[in-house]
């Protein structure tokens, strides 16, 4: 069970940050490989959460009817999904989307269990060493050195396991 790496992408389709874990197991590309991975994802996303299959008008509104909160007012609707899942028979990549449209891809082995708890831990490191960091700015990329030591012991952690 191994964890590869983590690319995470802000809501333009920018890299802000990436990391790889295990040297063995995914090939080695270069910087300006990982820019047009994150770009190209970024728009295939896009494409996917646009591909949701249309609801019926009255199935809508029974279901607003419904979902409504304890004041009355209708719950929140689900944001459409783009592409969650890539499998292959080398690797798997999960994708995590946050409300605010940051993107988080964990590459691991296809084996591995428990991926989206530990999409939430690394969501959960990045909420509280990086967005947390008064010298953050938004969409610029990750320097947070608490933020790589802590993710590092944790994935190091899982793939010691």
């Amino acid at each position: 069970m191994t964890v590869f790496a983590l690319i995470i992408i802000n809501k333009a389709g920018g890299l802000i940050y990436n990391r790889t874990f295990h040297e063995g197991g995914l090939n080695k590309i270069s910087t300006n490989d990982y820019l047009v991975l994150a770009g190209t994802f970024h728009g295939v996303h896009a494409i996917t959460a646009r591909l949701n299959p249309l609801k019926s008008a009255a199935a809508a509104a029974k279901r607003t009817s419904t979902t409504s909160t304890a004041g009355g007012m209708p719950a929140r609707p689900e944001p459409p999904s783009g592409l969650e899942v890539l499998e292959s028979e080398n690797f798997r990549m999960q994708c995590f989307t946050t409300l605010t449209g940051v993107k988080f891809l964990l590459f691991t082995d296809p084996t591995q269990a428990n991926v989206d708890a530990t999409m939430r831990r690394v969501y959960d490191m990045y909420t509280d060493y990086v967005m947390k960091n008064p010298f953050y700015q938004l969409e610029m990329p990750v320097r947070c050195d608490m933020f790589d030591r802590k993710l590092g012991s944790y994935i190091r952690e899982i793939n010691n396991r």
